[in-house]
């Protein structure tokens, strides 16, 4: 995968002053939104990095100028090939972390974004691809988030979410994007709706009320809101 260095062709002004940090901070970003709707638009970008629309516009600019993203005003942004390329890297640094950081350190899956967020920036690639190796190469992080090869490919699951589910039918729970909100997440693992769990919808209230689960021969019940965050898929 490209490096920024390598994107820099020697010129330091190329890069106006941007660190590394931040550009793959909003290459990663934009990826991530994508998966939902692209062109991404200026707003959406501003609200996930929770920053004014002007400070964004500003960085889209000049990640144009260092041909990672194409930019267009009241149109959005979509990654080029170089531009996606080391969103994935980053991405890939990122969940290979979580897990890790989960399997080989016990930190819960409610306190590995954060962590991860730290490191991803830093590790090396020899140090990447000794983690993979010890965790046996792993294909999906704590949150089932697929995790890119080196080679800069990522696989998704075909998944619906789980409150397009109706009663009767019994599926499993494939992922639970991981936004950082550790709170979410605590209260999910307290329900026991973790990835790999089986499923089976009892009742869904109308008017985007309640469902009922029943996990493991217990009833449970979530509001639609955070039933629409768990994504799954069927029973294979």
């Amino acid at each position: 995968m490209p490096k920024i260095d390598a994107l820099d062709q020697g010129s330091s002004g190329q890069r106006d002053g941007l660190n590394h940090q931040a550009i793959e901070d909003y290459l990663k970003t934009i990826y991530m939104l994508a998966e939902d709707e692209s062109p991404v638009s200026t707003s959406r970008i501003a609200e996930a990095r929770e920053v004014k629309p002007g400070s964004v516009t500003n960085m889209l600019q000049r990640l144009a100028k260092l041909n990672l993203v194409d930019y267009e005003k009241h149109y959005g942004v979509t990654l080029t090939e170089n531009g996606e390329k080391i969103a994935l890297e980053v991405i890939r640094h990122h969940r290979l972390l979580e897990l890790y950081l989960s399997e080989a350190l016990g930190f819960g899956w409610d306190e590995v974004h954060e962590q991860a967020d730290l490191l991803e920036h830093v590790i090396s690639e020899k140090l990447e691809e000794r983690i993979a190796a010890v965790l046996g190469n792993p294909t999906f992080d704590p949150h089932g988030d697929p995790i890119p090869t080196k080679e800069g490919t990522i696989v998704y699951q075909e998944t619906r979410p789980l409150s397009a589910i109706t009663p009767g039918e019994k599926v499993i729970i494939a992922r639970i994007p991981d936004d950082g909100n550790s709170k979410r997440l605590r209260y999910l693992a307290e329900l026991g709706l973790l990835p790999g769990t089986e499923v089976l919808i009892t009742a869904v209230a109308p008017f985007d009320g309640p469902i009922t689960l029943e996990i493991e021969g217990n009833s449970k019940v979530i509001g639609f809101t955070i039933a629409q965050s768990v994504l799954v898929s069927e029973l294979g």
